[in-house]
């Protein structure tokens, strides 16, 4: 179950790649998930810039229990 706020989603990926972003997580002390989040901010942050991240930071966040997450 996704976290409240969160939103749940399936991901094919390589499993090599899996086992690199599984190496990253636990050299950080972070889980898989978290660590995945910090990646995808980081190249967020690197394509859209500073700027753009703190208006995502700044925007309302959808409620959760949307219906979307899968069981």
């Amino acid at each position: 179950m996704a976290s409240p706020g969160k939103k749940a989603f399936a991901l094919r990926i390589d499993p090599l790649l899996w086992a690199e972003v599984e190496r990253l997580a636990a050299a950080d002390l972070r889980s898989v998930n978290a660590e995945v989040e910090v990646l995808l901010r980081e190249a967020l942050r690197t394509r859209l810039g500073e700027a753009a991240m703190a208006r995502l930071a700044r925007r309302p966040r959808p409620p959760s229990g949307d219906g979307d997450a899968e069981s």
